[in-house]
């Protein structure tokens, strides 16, 4: 079994820092500007959006190695759709952008095989209510991105 804690301070109004344990450095958080909060530093929004932007690239990096799959690069957007319903607001849908870039059209499939995979195994995505969507993007080294 892991535990991951993370500790926040209230540091003035709707603004605090949270670090994590063990010896993880502090972020300045705040509720977001429509929340009467702060613009410019992260928003408990933002790191919910965050930890699944960042599970999926560390989730694509194992199961890529563990597959012998080699790639050049891979971004990650993760954009929540907050909606307000019965009981209050909450993330009705993620959208996970990934973008991939390999070296040979032959890949291109395995690769798009591989980032669904790691959507499906990613621990956070799994973990939370919220419908995830994927729409991936495979580019080839040295070309203009392909939407598939």
């Amino acid at each position: 079994m892991s535990v991951y804690t993370a500790t926040a301070t209230r540091t003035g109004v709707r603004t605090g820092e949270v670090s994590g344990t063990p010896a993880v450095p502090a972020v300045t958080f705040s509720a977001p500007p429509e929340f009467k909060g702060k613009e410019g530093v992260w928003s408990p929004e933002h790191f919910f959006t965050a930890a699944i932007a960042t599970c999926f690239i560390t989730t694509f990096e194992a199961i890529a190695e563990f597959s012998k799959f080699t790639f050049d690069s891979l971004s990650t957007s993760a954009e929540g759709v907050l909606e307000k319903g019965e009981g209050g607001y909450r993330f009705k849908t993620v959208i996970v952008r990934p973008v991939l870039t390999i070296a040979n059209e032959a890949d291109r499939e395995r690769g798009l095989r591989l980032l669904e995979k790691a959507e499906r195994a990613c621990l956070i995505s799994k973990s939370v209510s919220s419908e995830i969507v994927l729409q991936p993007e495979v580019m080839i080294r040295g070309e203009q991105g392909v939407e598939v």
